[in-house]
C-alpha cells in the first residue's frame, strides 16, 4: 500500500464497515483513529474522513486483502458486540475482495473463540494458505 489514495480507501471502507450496524461506537472509533494514525494520517485528516465518499479502489495484493479483512473483523469485535448486519457485511466484502470464503469463515471463527479476538499472524496466513493447497 503505497498511495495516499490506497491508504485513504482502506480507512474509509473501514468507517462505512464500522457503521454498518446503524452505530458507531466509541471503541470502533478509536480503533479506527489508530488504524488511521499508523497510516500516518493526521487527526484533522482522519476526522474529514468521515465525511467522504468511499472511492472503489481495488486491493491488489492478496496478503494486503488479508490484512485488511483483518483489521475489519478487528473492528467488528472492538465494541464487543457482533451485531447480524456486521457478520454479513464482512463476509460480503470478503467476497468482493476475492479471498476465500472458507478460510474467511475460519478466521471469523477463531476470533470469537479468542478470549480478545486477536489471532496469530501466522494462524492467520497458514488459514488462507491451505486453501490454495
Amino acid at each position: 500500500m503505497n498511495t495516499f489514495e490506497e491508504k485513504k480507501s482502506l480507512v474509509l471502507e473501514m468507517i462505512a464497515f464500522s457503521t454498518v450496524d446503524g452505530h458507531l461506537h466509541k471503541r470502533e472509533y478509536e480503533f479506527l483513529a489508530i488504524v488511521a494514525s499508523e497510516l500516518g494520517f493526521g487527526i484533522d485528516v482522519f476526522k474529514d474522513l468521515f465525511h467522504q465518499e468511499l472511492p472503489q479502489i481495488p486491493i491488489k495484493s492478496e496478503f494486503l486483502r488479508i490484512q485488511q479483512f483483518y483489521r475489519l473483523a478487528l473492528l467488528m469485535y472492538s465494541d464487543g458486540v457482533l451485531h447480524q448486519k456486521e457478520s454479513v457485511a464482512i463476509q460480503q466484502i470478503a467476497l468482493e475482495m476475492g479471498l476465500n470464503p472458507v478460510a474467511t469463515k475460519r478466521i471469523l471463527k477463531l476470533m470469537n473463540e479468542a478470549p480478545n479476538a486477536i489471532i496469530d499472524g501466522e494462524v492467520l496466513l497458514n488459514v488462507f494458505q491451505e486453501q490454495h493447497n
